[in-house]
């Protein structure tokens, strides 16, 4: 498990109330947290995620809102893509080979 991903894991009860509140069904990591040439110092983290929100909260505000979450709960930059956004099939593959699971609801 490279440093990214022990940073992610190890926050794992905050991150899933984050997921829970914002209705998110998959939040996947993927890209530098999970490789050697993570920075823990500069790297940001990078995340895919699909979400169904809670009622009374719209799509924007789901997703934006668990977008600052997540860099307020690691304290770094955060990337955040919705699967159904991600078009390119060359970045679709590299997603694919390196993503790594962190909450399914």
């Amino acid at each position: 498990m490279g440093q990214g991903e022990a940073l992610v894991r190890a926050r794992m009860t905050e991150l899933t109330a984050l997921c829970r509140r914002f209705g998110v069904r998959r939040l996947e990591l993927f890209g530098s947290a999970l490789r050697d040439d993570f920075d823990s110092a500069t790297s940001d983290l990078d995340f895919l995620v699909e979400i169904e929100p809670p009622a009374g909260i719209g799509y924007a505000d789901a997703f934006f809102g668990l977008q600052e979450g997540l860099e307020q709960l690691f304290g770094r930059s955060v990337d955040l893509l919705s699967f159904g956004a991600v078009k390119n099939p060359h970045l679709l593959q590299a997603i694919e080979r390196s993503k790594r699971s962190l909450y399914a609801a």
